[in-house]
Protein backbone atom coordinates (compact mmCIF):
# COMPACT_ATOMS: atom_id res chain seq x y z
CA UNK A 1 0.00 0.00 0.00
CA UNK A 2 1.23 3.85 -0.65
CA UNK A 3 1.13 6.49 2.11
CA UNK A 4 -0.75 9.54 1.99
CA UNK A 5 2.43 11.30 3.70
CA UNK A 6 2.81 14.98 1.90
CA UNK A 7 -0.26 15.13 0.25
CA UNK A 8 -2.98 17.71 0.18
CA UNK A 9 -6.73 16.48 1.35
CA UNK A 10 -9.46 19.16 0.80
CA UNK A 11 -12.21 17.02 2.83
CA UNK A 12 -15.83 18.61 2.65
CA UNK A 13 -17.42 18.23 6.01
CA UNK A 14 -14.05 17.83 8.09
CA UNK A 15 -15.09 19.38 11.39
CA UNK A 16 -17.16 16.32 12.73
CA UNK A 17 -17.73 12.35 12.06
CA UNK A 18 -16.25 10.29 9.32
CA UNK A 19 -14.89 13.41 7.32
CA UNK A 20 -12.85 13.87 10.37
CA UNK A 21 -12.41 10.18 10.78
CA UNK A 22 -10.88 10.33 7.01
CA UNK A 23 -8.66 13.46 7.58
CA UNK A 24 -7.33 11.73 11.10
CA UNK A 25 -6.76 8.37 9.12
CA UNK A 26 -4.39 10.82 6.54
CA UNK A 27 -2.70 12.58 9.04
CA UNK A 28 -1.08 9.88 10.64
CA UNK A 29 1.09 9.57 7.92
CA UNK A 30 1.61 12.89 7.79
CA UNK A 31 -0.56 14.32 5.26
CA UNK A 32 -1.77 17.64 4.97
CA UNK A 33 -5.47 18.52 5.24
CA UNK A 34 -8.06 21.76 4.44
CA UNK A 35 -10.50 21.20 7.10
CA UNK A 36 -13.52 22.58 4.87
CA UNK A 37 -16.79 22.73 7.07
CA UNK A 38 -19.07 25.76 8.78
CA UNK A 39 -18.83 25.12 12.11
CA UNK A 40 -16.40 27.80 13.94
CA UNK A 41 -18.43 28.37 17.38
CA UNK A 42 -19.36 24.70 19.34
CA UNK A 43 -23.00 23.03 18.71
CA UNK A 44 -24.94 21.41 21.68
CA UNK A 45 -26.09 18.49 19.51
CA UNK A 46 -23.19 18.46 16.90
CA UNK A 47 -19.68 18.50 18.91
CA UNK A 48 -16.96 19.70 17.18
CA UNK A 49 -15.59 22.88 14.94
CA UNK A 50 -13.12 23.20 11.97
CA UNK A 51 -10.42 24.55 15.06
CA UNK A 52 -10.71 21.42 16.93
CA UNK A 53 -11.06 19.03 14.21
CA UNK A 54 -7.26 20.95 13.64
CA UNK A 55 -5.86 20.38 16.65
CA UNK A 56 -6.38 16.75 16.55
CA UNK A 57 -5.08 16.32 12.88
CA UNK A 58 -1.62 18.25 13.69
CA UNK A 59 -1.75 15.97 16.89
CA UNK A 60 -1.91 13.24 15.02
CA UNK A 61 0.70 13.97 12.94
CA UNK A 62 -0.71 16.39 10.03
CA UNK A 63 -0.66 19.41 9.29
CA UNK A 64 -4.29 21.42 9.09
CA UNK A 65 -5.93 24.59 7.32
CA UNK A 66 -8.96 25.16 8.92
CA UNK A 67 -11.56 27.05 6.78
CA UNK A 68 -15.10 28.34 7.74
CA UNK A 69 -16.75 27.84 4.36
CA UNK A 70 -20.48 26.98 3.40
CA UNK A 71 -19.92 24.75 0.50
CA UNK A 72 -23.53 26.78 -1.17
CA UNK A 73 -21.38 29.77 -1.48
CA UNK A 74 -19.42 29.51 -4.80
CA UNK A 75 -17.04 32.64 -3.88
CA UNK A 76 -16.05 30.85 -0.66
CA UNK A 77 -15.38 27.61 -2.00
CA UNK A 78 -13.06 29.54 -4.69
CA UNK A 79 -11.35 31.46 -1.92
CA UNK A 80 -10.97 27.93 -0.07
CA UNK A 81 -8.95 26.65 -2.83
CA UNK A 82 -7.05 29.21 -3.42
CA UNK A 83 -5.82 29.59 0.35
CA UNK A 84 -5.12 26.08 0.21
CA UNK A 85 -2.78 25.79 -2.83
CA UNK A 86 -1.15 29.15 -1.14
CA UNK A 87 -0.67 27.01 2.06
CA UNK A 88 -0.11 23.85 1.01
CA UNK A 89 1.10 24.20 -2.65
CA UNK A 90 -1.49 21.98 -4.50
CA UNK A 91 -4.42 19.83 -4.03
CA UNK A 92 -3.90 16.29 -4.20
CA UNK A 93 -7.40 14.62 -3.23
CA UNK A 94 -10.53 16.12 -2.38
CA UNK A 95 -13.11 14.10 -0.30
CA UNK A 96 -16.91 15.35 -0.93
CA UNK A 97 -18.01 14.42 2.31
CA UNK A 98 -20.28 17.38 3.16
CA UNK A 99 -24.08 16.15 3.39
CA UNK A 100 -27.43 17.32 4.32
CA UNK A 101 -29.89 15.10 5.22
CA UNK A 102 -33.92 15.36 6.16
CA UNK A 103 -35.81 11.52 5.73
CA UNK A 104 -39.37 12.67 4.91
CA UNK A 105 -42.09 12.36 2.42
CA UNK A 106 -42.99 14.45 0.03
CA UNK A 107 -45.74 16.36 1.64
CA UNK A 108 -43.75 16.95 4.81
CA UNK A 109 -40.28 17.79 2.85
CA UNK A 110 -40.37 22.28 2.75
CA UNK A 111 -38.70 23.47 -0.02
CA UNK A 112 -36.67 25.02 1.81
CA UNK A 113 -34.94 22.25 3.06
CA UNK A 114 -35.39 20.85 -0.18
CA UNK A 115 -33.00 23.21 -1.77
CA UNK A 116 -30.56 22.44 1.34
CA UNK A 117 -30.15 18.88 0.36
CA UNK A 118 -29.83 19.51 -3.40
CA UNK A 119 -27.33 22.27 -2.61
CA UNK A 120 -25.08 21.04 -0.32
CA UNK A 121 -25.19 17.00 -1.85
CA UNK A 122 -25.28 17.77 -5.36
CA UNK A 123 -24.27 20.71 -6.19
CA UNK A 124 -21.68 21.33 -3.38
CA UNK A 125 -20.36 18.31 -4.72
CA UNK A 126 -20.39 19.35 -8.47
CA UNK A 127 -18.49 23.03 -7.24
CA UNK A 128 -16.26 21.83 -5.13
CA UNK A 129 -14.73 19.23 -7.59
CA UNK A 130 -14.76 21.76 -10.49
CA UNK A 131 -12.98 24.33 -8.21
CA UNK A 132 -10.49 21.76 -7.20
CA UNK A 133 -10.12 20.34 -10.62
CA UNK A 134 -6.98 22.53 -12.16
CA UNK A 135 -5.18 21.27 -9.29
CA UNK A 136 -6.16 18.13 -8.94
CA UNK A 137 -4.61 17.96 -13.05
CA UNK A 138 -1.40 18.66 -11.48
CA UNK A 139 -1.29 15.79 -9.33
CA UNK A 140 0.48 12.70 -9.10
CA UNK A 141 -2.01 10.34 -7.86
CA UNK A 142 -5.19 12.50 -7.95
CA UNK A 143 -8.41 11.37 -5.95
CA UNK A 144 -11.78 12.43 -6.22
CA UNK A 145 -14.14 10.61 -3.49
CA UNK A 146 -17.79 10.91 -2.65
CA UNK A 147 -19.50 9.47 0.43
CA UNK A 148 -22.29 8.34 -1.49
CA UNK A 149 -24.43 5.13 -2.12
CA UNK A 150 -24.50 2.96 -5.51
CA UNK A 151 -27.22 4.02 -7.78
CA UNK A 152 -29.77 1.92 -6.65
CA UNK A 153 -33.17 2.83 -8.26
CA UNK A 154 -35.38 0.60 -6.35
CA UNK A 155 -38.52 2.40 -5.42
CA UNK A 156 -37.78 1.30 -1.65
CA UNK A 157 -35.03 3.90 -1.69
CA UNK A 158 -37.33 6.81 -2.71
CA UNK A 159 -40.73 6.55 -1.91
CA UNK A 160 -40.45 7.25 1.69
CA UNK A 161 -37.55 10.09 1.44
CA UNK A 162 -37.48 10.97 -2.38
CA UNK A 163 -36.36 14.40 -1.62
CA UNK A 164 -33.05 13.28 0.07
CA UNK A 165 -32.51 10.02 -2.25
CA UNK A 166 -32.46 12.37 -5.06
CA UNK A 167 -30.02 14.83 -3.64
CA UNK A 168 -27.71 11.70 -1.88
CA UNK A 169 -27.49 10.44 -5.97
CA UNK A 170 -26.97 13.39 -7.16
CA UNK A 171 -23.41 12.91 -5.39
CA UNK A 172 -23.12 9.36 -7.20
CA UNK A 173 -24.25 10.76 -10.93
CA UNK A 174 -20.95 12.79 -10.11
CA UNK A 175 -19.13 9.69 -9.67
CA UNK A 176 -20.62 7.94 -12.77
CA UNK A 177 -19.93 11.05 -15.11
CA UNK A 178 -17.05 12.64 -13.82
CA UNK A 179 -15.18 9.08 -13.24
CA UNK A 180 -15.04 8.85 -17.07
CA UNK A 181 -14.67 12.71 -17.92
CA UNK A 182 -11.72 12.71 -16.24
CA UNK A 183 -9.88 9.30 -16.68
CA UNK A 184 -8.10 10.73 -19.82
CA UNK A 185 -6.09 13.37 -17.27
CA UNK A 186 -5.34 10.07 -14.83
CA UNK A 187 -7.85 11.40 -11.65
CA UNK A 188 -9.43 8.65 -9.91
CA UNK A 189 -13.44 9.62 -9.09
CA UNK A 190 -14.95 6.97 -6.83
CA UNK A 191 -17.74 6.38 -4.32
CA UNK A 192 -18.01 5.22 -1.10
CA UNK A 193 -20.40 4.21 1.31
CA UNK A 194 -20.80 2.03 4.89
CA UNK A 195 -22.69 -1.24 5.02
CA UNK A 196 -24.20 -0.06 8.39
CA UNK A 197 -24.77 2.90 10.06
CA UNK A 198 -22.20 4.59 11.68
CA UNK A 199 -21.84 6.15 14.82
CA UNK A 200 -22.00 10.18 14.13
CA UNK A 201 -24.41 12.87 15.17
CA UNK A 202 -27.08 12.14 12.35
CA UNK A 203 -27.64 8.53 13.64
CA UNK A 204 -27.87 9.50 16.72
CA UNK A 205 -30.38 12.89 16.25
CA UNK A 206 -32.27 11.07 13.44
CA UNK A 207 -32.25 7.43 13.51
CA UNK A 208 -32.96 6.34 16.83
CA UNK A 209 -30.57 7.71 19.60
CA UNK A 210 -28.29 6.14 21.96
CA UNK A 211 -30.26 2.71 20.36
CA UNK A 212 -29.48 3.03 17.31
CA UNK A 213 -25.41 4.17 18.05
CA UNK A 214 -25.59 0.13 19.84
CA UNK A 215 -25.86 -1.31 16.78
CA UNK A 216 -23.42 0.82 14.64
CA UNK A 217 -19.93 0.98 13.39
CA UNK A 218 -17.15 3.64 14.48
CA UNK A 219 -16.24 6.14 11.67
CA UNK A 220 -12.82 4.37 11.77
CA UNK A 221 -14.32 1.76 9.18
CA UNK A 222 -14.95 4.00 6.68
CA UNK A 223 -11.68 6.17 6.92
CA UNK A 224 -9.49 3.28 6.89
CA UNK A 225 -11.89 2.22 3.61
CA UNK A 226 -11.33 5.57 2.50
CA UNK A 227 -7.28 5.73 3.13
CA UNK A 228 -7.28 2.32 1.12
CA UNK A 229 -9.30 3.64 -2.29
CA UNK A 230 -6.96 6.71 -1.65
CA UNK A 231 -3.24 5.15 -1.69
CA UNK A 232 -4.46 3.00 -4.90
CA UNK A 233 -3.11 4.17 -8.54
CA UNK A 234 -5.91 6.46 -9.73
CA UNK A 235 -5.22 5.28 -13.20
CA UNK A 236 -6.41 2.07 -12.06
CA UNK A 237 -8.94 2.64 -9.64
CA UNK A 238 -11.61 4.84 -11.09
CA UNK A 239 -15.43 4.73 -11.75
CA UNK A 240 -16.30 2.27 -8.37
CA UNK A 241 -18.73 2.11 -5.60
CA UNK A 242 -17.66 0.73 -2.88
CA UNK A 243 -18.53 -0.38 0.19
CA UNK A 244 -16.60 0.31 3.40
CA UNK A 245 -16.43 -3.52 4.25
CA UNK A 246 -15.39 -4.70 0.98
CA UNK A 247 -12.79 -2.59 0.97
CA UNK A 248 -11.24 -3.65 4.03
CA UNK A 249 -11.47 -7.39 3.05
CA UNK A 250 -9.69 -6.69 0.09
CA UNK A 251 -7.18 -5.54 2.14
CA UNK A 252 -6.89 -9.00 3.95
CA UNK A 253 -9.46 -7.64 6.61
CA UNK A 254 -11.30 -10.60 8.05
CA UNK A 255 -12.24 -9.44 11.36
CA UNK A 256 -14.23 -6.19 11.71
CA UNK A 257 -15.62 -6.53 15.04
CA UNK A 258 -13.07 -3.96 16.20
CA UNK A 259 -15.28 -1.76 14.36
CA UNK A 260 -18.52 -1.84 15.97
CA UNK A 261 -19.66 -0.10 18.92
CA UNK A 262 -20.80 -2.93 20.31
CA UNK A 263 -17.82 -5.42 19.52
CA UNK A 264 -20.13 -8.52 21.08
CA UNK A 265 -23.54 -7.66 18.43
CA UNK A 266 -23.68 -9.63 15.89
CA UNK A 267 -23.28 -8.75 12.89
CA UNK A 268 -26.67 -9.16 11.64
CA UNK A 269 -28.30 -7.64 14.00
CA UNK A 270 -25.90 -3.96 13.42
CA UNK A 271 -28.20 -1.67 11.95
CA UNK A 272 -28.22 -1.64 7.72
CA UNK A 273 -27.26 1.91 6.00
CA UNK A 274 -29.73 3.06 3.11
CA UNK A 275 -29.59 2.29 -0.23
CA UNK A 276 -27.79 -1.41 0.01
CA UNK A 277 -30.34 -4.54 -0.49
CA UNK A 278 -29.14 -7.03 1.93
Amino acid sequence: MGTLKDKTLFITGASRGIGKAIALRAARDGARIVVVAKTEQPHDRLPGTIYTAAEEIEAAGGQALPLAVDIRDEDRVSAAVVKAVAQFGGIDILVNNASAIQLTNTSDTTMKRFDLMHQINTRGTFMCTQACLPHLREAANPHVLMLSPPLNMSPRWFAPHVAYTMAKYGMSMCVLGMAEEFRPHGIAVNALWPRTAIATAAVRNLLGGDASIALSRQPAIVADAAYAILCRPSATCNGHFFIDDEVLRAEGMTDLRQYQVDPEQDLDKLLPDFFLDQ
